[in-house]
């Protein structure tokens, strides 16, 4: 009896200690088919990234780089290609495509700004930027590169830099680079960008043991080769305090073309190149919300004693006649009045005025769907809502329609 006892014991534990094994058996291959998959992803994802960037070498070697002109080296890194310009110490341009990988990218800045070990004759350094009173101005973007920390390595060559005065670069030059980042990731489509500093003689100076030219003016080309609606547009910025919406700095590649002597995107056939070339309507890079904006008025455009729409945040509390075009109008909460967007829809206005639903009797017109798209000068306090001018209107004698006044 107690033979059978010890055997049904020893049974019950060999079949608890199988289980046992059993279970941390599959437990072990689980992990290791993790660790096997990790591996794998990892591989691949590397794969993809030298892949990726091959590509951005093929593209721009077939459609994106200008014509070589002039004294200067053309430099190919793995994620964009330059021309280093010794004279003045920085490339005349530099080339790069933004994929919509920037999307899901999680890089971030690396800070480690280097000499371009590729320019034999070398290029300028940290000390020569030191105490300047000039930023180190990335030429291609370093956020344009955060699907890839190898790519976004490279924007920190000193070849990529340009000296920028902190009020451009930390201002409206970065929120151009914004723009075109946006404009990629709500697209889904990749696209050449090619940047630069205006380069020409009798430049300022900047520079201990190189010298390096402070540009008056930088320009961005944008090109998109995708589907059939291939496009093109460029901006050019003053390298100091720029006040205006973004749009107002569209201009044609020609036009860019025509200041720095470069011959851009020369490789595409010339149909093509001369109808992007030509282009800048600044409608087909903004979205559904951005759409229908219009450049505020230049002084040459406004009446004697009148401001435009950029202009009015320097008077607040103060009386004024501000002039722009209507583009947009939003009847408020409650039908309690209706808003009026110059220049800029929301949220991007840079211009309101309201006109409460007590003030519309003393309307002799329905200023909602009269107004709309109207170029006007209205005239009365500017507050500030949202910190952004504003204006109430009380009786149609507070609008002028600019063709009225044109014709005085």
């Amino acid at each position: 009896m107690k033979n059978l006892i010890f055997v049904y014991i020893l049974t019950i534990y060999s079949s608890v200690i199988f289980s046992q094994t059993s279970t941390e058996n599959k437990i072990k291959y689980a992990e290791d088919k993790i660790t096997t998959f990790s591996d794998s992803q990892i591989f691949y994802t590397q794969k993809l990234e030298v892949l990726k960037m091959q590509w951005i070498r093929d593209e721009i070697k077939q459609y994106g780089l200008p014509k070589i002109s002039g004294d200067g080296m053309l430099i190919n890194h793995l994620a964009m290609s330059m021309f280093y310009d010794e004279k003045h110490g920085q490339s005349q341009w530099v080339v790069h495509i933004i994929l919509p990988d920037i999307k899901n990218g999680v890089q971030t800045r690396t800070n480690d700004f280097r000499k371009d070990s590729m320019i034999i004759s070398g290029t300028p350094g940290k000390e020569d930027y030191f105490n300047s009173g000039y930023d180190r101005g990335h030429l291609a973007a370093s956020a344009d590169f955060r699907w890839s920390k190898r790519a976004l390595s490279e924007s920190y060559y000193y070849s990529n830099m340009s000296p920028q005065k902190p009020e451009f670069n930390r201002g409206k030059w970065s929120q151009l680079e914004d723009f075109v980042r946006q404009y990629v990731i709500e697209s889904n489509e990749p696209v050449f960008v090619v940047t630069g500093g205006i380069l020409t003689d009798s430049l300022k100076t900047i520079g201990k043991e190189k010298k390096i030219s402070v540009p008056k003016y930088y320009y961005k080309i944008i090109v998109d080769l995708n589907g059939n609606e291939k496009k093109g547009i460029a901006f050019i910025m003053l390298n100091g305090t720029n006040t205006k919406p973004i749009i107002s700095y569209a201009v044609s590649i020609d036009s860019v073309e025509k200041v720095t002597g470069i011959d851009f995107f020369a490789s595409l056939p010339d149909t093509l190149e001369n109808r992007i070339e030509k282009m800048y309507n600044i409608d087909l890079w903004l979205n559904k919300e951005q759409a229908g904006g219009v450049k505020p008025l230049e002084a040459e455009e406004l009446p004697k004693g009148a401001i435009n729409t950029v202009d009015a945040e320097k008077y607040y509390a103060q009386k004024a006649t501000v002039c722009g075009t209507v583009v947009a109008v939003k009847v408020l909460k409650d039908s309690k009045g209706i808003v009026y967007n110059l220049d800029q829809k929301f949220p991007y206005q840079i211009f309101s005025f309201t006109i409460w639903k007590t003030n519309i009797a003393n309307f002799s017109y329905d200023p909602a769907s009269v107004l709309m798209s109207k170029k006007i000068c209205i005239t009365g306090t500017i507050d500030k809502y949202r910190d952004k001018p504003t204006m109430e209107l009380k009786n149609e004698k507070a609008i002028k329609f600019l063709e009225d006044e044109t014709d005085d």
